[in-house]
């Protein structure tokens, strides 16, 4: 496994790759990688004859600076298993690699993102969709893989890369949960052991029932405080907190 941390540097690399007609999956990250990830890694190695992932903790879509000081930092166990995993090439870049301009230029959406999360977390995909474009673009990948649990992010990626005719298609992954149907994300680690005994009701509620009020009052009647619970093109979206633990999944409507 070789570990790029200059993007100039991957991009000669991926250069000569492209020269020689070897296509490549890129698997974008923040690190604290869990089975979710994973799944993602398997899926490139399967349809690419190389995968790269890139691990870089996003400042720019973060509401909350108290969130980003929380968010683990786990590189060395990160890369560890990208190499058990048999991954050919992991990305690096710093802040001021990838945000030479001091994030003046930026990706905005003026509808989709302004919902759902988007309402709740002021600001947070005009950072996803931007740095997910200088991956994407940086990558030069055949294919990019993203999980279904961020229903809306991967809806916003997908018509991004339509919008701009980015050569890369995006590759959506089933969610990837736990025995007890809770949704794996690298947050699940700050539930104290109590919340971590609740939160599957989360899934469960979700999927159960009749309707987004129903669904709203059972998690409430359940300890969650209750962000927001909607249909949207035939999915439940949904965001709780639990303990101070922000959690978000959803549910196609036609499996309920």
């Amino acid at each position: 496994m070789k570990v790029h941390e200059s993007p100039s540097e991957w991009r000669r690399e991926r250069d000569a790759q492209r020269r020689a007609g070897v296509t490549l999956g890129v698997v974008p990250t923040m690190g604290a990688l869990h089975e979710g990830h994973l799944s993602l890694v398997r899926r490139s190695r399967a349809e690419n004859e190389r995968s790269l992932v890139s691990i870089f903790v996003n400042p720019t879509q973060f509401d909350d600076q108290n969130d980003l000081a929380r968010y683990p930092r786990t590189l060395e166990e990160d890369l560890r298993v990208l190499r058990h995993e048999g991954v050919d090439f992991v990305l690096l870049p710093t802040e001021a690699e990838l945000y030479p301009d001091g994030y003046r230029y930026r990706v905005v959406e003026t509808d989709r993102s302004r919902v759902l999360e988007g309402a709740h977390r002021p600001g947070h995909f005009e950072g996803v969709l931007t740095v997910v474009l200088k991956l994407l673009l940086l990558a030069s990948a055949e294919r990019a893989y993203f999980g279904e649990k961020d229903w809306q992010q991967l809806s916003l990626v997908r018509g991004m890369t339509d919008a701009f005719f980015l050569p890369t298609t995006i590759v959506g992954c089933l969610t990837v949960r736990e025995a007890d149907g809770l949704a794996i994300s690298s947050r699940n680690r700050r539930l104290a052991p109590p919340d971590r005994e609740k939160a599957p009701r989360f899934y469960a509620i979700l999927s159960s029932a009749s309707s987004p009020e129903a669904a709203r009052h059972q998690l409430r009647a359940a300890g969650f405080d209750v962000d927001y619970v909607e249909d949207r093109e035939g999915r439940r979206l949904a965001a709780v907190r639990l303990g101070g633990v922000r959690l978000i999944d959803n549910v196609p409507l036609d499996n309920r």
